[in-house]
């Protein structure tokens, strides 16, 4: 079974290592779809930090993912049908815009599988580069949850 799951992979943390684990365990094969900068602005306030080419780099390093497929248009169907996607996993800030609910009905009429699992609020993309942009202040610190 091919499970697939997409994001921005910023700044990789425990996370993003909790999510990809936890789709390692729904099939044999592991594919990460990797958002462009250009996809990732025209949903976000900011690109990413780290550039695609090094996200594309450190997931493919991890033992936990197979296949690693960057993505320039917000659009989901062709990579589910270029790699035969049985699983597609996604995260519980899964909305309702076009992209997704044209990937729902593909899936859907091909008899295949959308699973939503909760983020691991261990750490955040989002609060590692607060913490970042802290630092001259040094007496900043912005606290992040230590769930087990």
């Amino acid at each position: 079974m091919v499970v697939y799951t997409v994001g921005t992979f910023d700044m990789l943390h425990v996370g993003h290592l909790a999510l990809l684990e936890r789709c390692r365990t729904l099939g044999d094969v592991v594919a990460v779809g990797v958002a462009s900068d250009s996809v990732v602005k025209s949903y976000k306030f900011s690109v990413p930090v780290i550039p695609l080419d090094q996200r594309v780099e450190m997931l493919s390093a991890l033992r936990c993912v197979d296949i690693v497929r960057p993505y320039h248009e917000l659009e989901y169907v062709s990579a589910c049908i270029e790699l035969n996607v049985d699983i597609f996993v996604v995260g519980e800030d899964w909305g309702r815009k076009p992209h997704n609910i044209d990937v729902e009905s593909y899936l859907k009429t091909k008899g295949k599988k959308i699973i939503q699992v909760l983020y691991n609020d261990r750490t955040s993309s989002t609060k590692i580069k607060e913490n970042v942009m802290a630092q001259p202040c040094r007496s900043t610190f912005i606290e992040q949850a230590n769930v087990h």
